[in-house]
């Protein structure tokens, strides 16, 4: 616990203009739309690595109007299951675009996070609660939810705030986990956007998203 808080007074600052930055830059529909397309890329996947992926099918505008041909070459080496995630991107555009523009915006409940959470885990492929809240996070709506990874499981299972990481994670496990790390996080006083990203530079050495 001590090397916990010792590493976030020594990370706060940063992690705080990491999350400040993650408010600002997502705002027009379209961006909106590639951060979405970063995190349906990023299960089982590198983050960096799906970074890239996203950047060059932003440049070469694959995902705006990319065949699934297209889109799974670009993705073949960056993204694990490249042929699967290329259906995913398409049926999403399929949802988010109207008329050759996009309207992310339009589907979000800004004022209702949990809300607009359950409605992307129903309605987009490829996104479980997990990669929704990456999305959420990433768009500056994500300080007061989870994104339970990995790096995050092992985290608290070290701390004994769960007992074991779970075998998998559905949505009423997903929550459970999720409210045991809020009240964690509430208990050793770290926000709980900061206590994430805490977890998730200590296991990797950088803040990334």
């Amino acid at each position: 616990m001590k090397s916990l808080i010792s590493a976030y007074r020594k990370k706060r600052s940063n992690i705080k203009k990491r999350l400040k930055e993650f408010e600002s830059p997502y705002k027009k529909d379209e961006d909106l739309f590639t951060e979405l397309c970063f995190c349906i890329l990023t299960p089982q996947s590198k983050a960096v690595s799906c970074d890239k992926a996203v950047k060059e099918l932003k440049k070469e505008d694959l995902l705006s109007g990319g065949t699934a041909r297209r889109i799974r070459c670009k993705l073949k080496g960056l993204a694990r299951f490249h042929n699967k995630k290329a259906d995913y991107l398409i049926a999403a555009r399929r949802i988010f675009k109207n008329n050759k523009k996009f309207e992310v915006n339009k589907k979000l409940d800004r004022n209702d996070v949990l809300k607009t959470r359950e409605w992307l885990v129903k309605n987009i492929k490829g996104l479980g609660y997990k990669e929704s809240s990456h999305f959420l996070r990433n768009i500056g709506l994500g300080r007061d939810i989870a994104i339970l990874d990995v790096h995050i499981l092992r985290n608290l299972k070290r701390l004994g705030v769960i007992e074991k990481i779970p075998a998998s994670l559905n949505r009423k496990t997903y929550i459970e986990t999720e409210n045991r790390m809020r009240e964690f996080a509430k208990k050793i006083k770290i926000p709980l956007g900061e206590l994430d990203l805490l977890f998730w530079s200590n296991a990797t050495g950088f803040i990334f998203k």
